[in-house]
């Protein structure tokens, strides 16, 4: 999604992990430059790291539009109510904000699984026809909102969102099978470097997002969340293509 829109807008991409990981969170902006978010909503919210991405980042210049786009299963709460007022603490006005819907990938509770295959790809190709009517709205400098906050948005994004935080964010349940081969690519993919590879098997370091990047992406399938995990299977942005 980033780097379609950066693709779309000619913009350049900074990563946030990386930005926190060498504590480079400064921006320096051109004159007439946008400055855009993109990020998925976690549990009605944008994800903690992005939060204090916001939290840590100084801007130099003055953007000419503030936006962000962030991708979801169904419908985003109030994340956007959240972001403007995370932004509004650094003395910035968000200008439009935008969600899209993207296939499933949160597996870790009992009863929550992935699309369909055929679900996943028309996720998929629905937003790419999306996106450059999206860039076309932010090219265009216009002021809006088009965010799917779906149904109990306050309860949502306010009463079942630190419960989340605070017992669901966490890396204790996973764990690894025999099948695991020690390849590293769960290491190699964690964006903010949570997963070391000791004795030839991953192990989880305390600081996890709950992006499920290693579960997903494990070739042998060999990651699972305690039990929530069993019988499901595996998503990743590409897999059908």
């Amino acid at each position: 999604m980033a780097e379609t829109l950066a693709s779309l807008l000619d913009e350049r991409l900074v990563s946030i992990p990386e930005a926190l990981r060498q504590g480079s969170c400064r921006l320096d902006l051109a004159p007439g430059e946008r400055l855009g978010f993109v990020w998925p909503v976690y549990c009605w919210a944008p994800p903690p790291i992005v939060l204090d991405f916001v939290s840590r980042m100084s801007v130099s210049g003055s953007a000419s539009h503030v936006f962000f786009v962030a991708t979801c299963g169904d419908n985003a709460g109030l994340a956007e109510q959240v972001f403007r007022r995370a932004l509004r603490r650094r003395g910035l006005q968000l200008d439009s904000a935008y969600t899209v819907v993207m296939p499933e990938t949160y597996v870790n509770l009992k009863g929550m699984g992935l699309d369909t295959p055929e679900g996943a790809k028309s996720k998929v190709e629905a937003a790419r026809r999306l996106l450059p009517e999206i860039a076309g709205s932010i090219r265009s400098g216009e002021r809006c909102s088009r965010v799917e906050k779906g149904g109990s948005a306050w309860s949502k994004t306010y009463l079942v969102r630190p419960f989340f935080n605070a017992f669901l964010v966490t890396d204790k349940p996973f764990r690894v099978s025999e099948e695991c081969t020690g390849c590293g690519l769960c290491a190699r993919l964690c964006p903010v470097r949570n997963i070391s590879i000791k004795d030839g098997k991953p192990i989880w370091n305390g600081n996890c997002l709950t992006c499920n990047s290693c579960y997903h992406h494990c070739p042998a399938h060999a990651i699972s969340f305690g039990k929530a995990t069993e019988g499901k299977g595996q998503y990743y942005f590409g897999k059908y293509d």
